[in-house]
């Protein structure tokens, strides 16, 4: 399988240009304490549509043909990244259909229906709501919009690591919350293709953690349940591409508690003043659980946090 790779996000970045929003980074006193080295936060959260997802949802519809964007694109998700979807669906013309577990946020469901999308709640759980999505795709030709497992969505979620070491050239360590690996897997390819020194590190809930199983096993394993708070990155098994871009080129993954994630969540708010959902502040529970592991070798120790917060 060919990776992904930094011309490939290069190229995702030329079509993002004037679709997306550079988001800032910002020191982090509090965690700089912590882990004694400089560390900064990549504040995804104030993206368009609240995280990182539009990167690569633009970058898949609008490499689809005319005939392919003109049968309209359906996806299912917990919230993010329908509004990506939504959104990017809407700047480009096609008609989108987003499948939702009828738990998902009103917040995000609202967002999502204001973007475009028609709604469809269907499932308890996330896989319910893949598995009517992909009914759809195959009843009406519509095509399906996979929320980490593509190598267009990877090229677009790797302009965030793009733009992350232009921001922190001196860089020396990643933190990336992980679900599916979409993220993970793009940043780790720009930094890999340009800095190959600098360490990427994934970090998932532990009690949705499919990726070191995975990893152990030497491919996609399925997780029987997940139960945590960071339902954005709350997926029960890796897709065959995104395997094979964080066997390849992710450092190591991490997994954080329920505690930890509530503390991160609280430290974001009170200290950073950034609201930032549970998935995002899996990176900032890591810097706070583990400051030693990521101050040995690097310069700096950058949480980079998915969804609606600090990426």
């Amino acid at each position: 399988m060919k990776l992904v790779d930094i011309e490939d996000i290069r190229a995702a970045r030329e079509l993002l240009d004037g679709v997306i929003r550079r988001t800032p980074v910002d020191a982090s006193r509090v965690l700089e304490k912590r882990c004694e080295v400089d560390v900064h936060l990549k504040c995804e959260n104030l993206q368009r549509t609240g995280s990182f997802k539009i990167r690569g949802a633009y970058v898949r519809i609008f490499r689809l043909s005319g005939s392919e964007r003109a049968r309209g694109v359906v996806a299912a998700s917990a919230g993010n990244h329908a509004q990506g979807v939504a959104l990017a669906a809407r700047l480009l013309g096609a008609a989108a259909t987003v499948f939702m577990p009828i738990r998902a946020p009103l917040p995000k469901l609202a967002a999502t229906r204001a973007y475009g999308a028609q709604v469809h709640l269907v499932g308890t759980v996330l896989g319910e709501s893949l598995l009517a999505a992909r009914e759809f795709a195959e009843d009406t030709g519509a095509v399906f919009i996979h929320p980490f497992d593509h190598p267009d969505v990877i090229a677009g979620q790797g302009t965030l690591g793009l733009e992350l070491l232009e921001q922190l050239p001196d860089v020396g360590t990643v933190l990336v919350p992980v679900g599916g690996g979409g993220l993970v897997s793009g940043v780790a390819a720009a930094v890999k293709g340009l800095a190959p020194e600098v360490r990427v590190i994934g970090v998932q809930a532990e009690q949705a953690a499919a990726w070191p199983a995975s990893l152990a096993a030497g491919g996609p394993v399925r997780l029987p349940t997940t139960q945590t708070m960071a339902d954005g990155i709350a997926v029960a098994q890796p897709g065959p591409v995104t395997y094979a871009h964080v066997a390849e080129l992710v450092d190591d993954v991490v997994t954080v508690s329920e505690e930890s994630l509530s503390r991160a969540l609280l430290l974001c708010l009170e200290r950073a003043k950034l609201v930032v959902e549970p998935a995002g502040v899996a990176a900032v529970a890591a810097a706070l659980d583990r400051p030693g592991e990521f101050s040995a070798r690097c310069a700096r120790c950058s949480p980079a946090a998915m969804s609606t917060h600090c990426c």
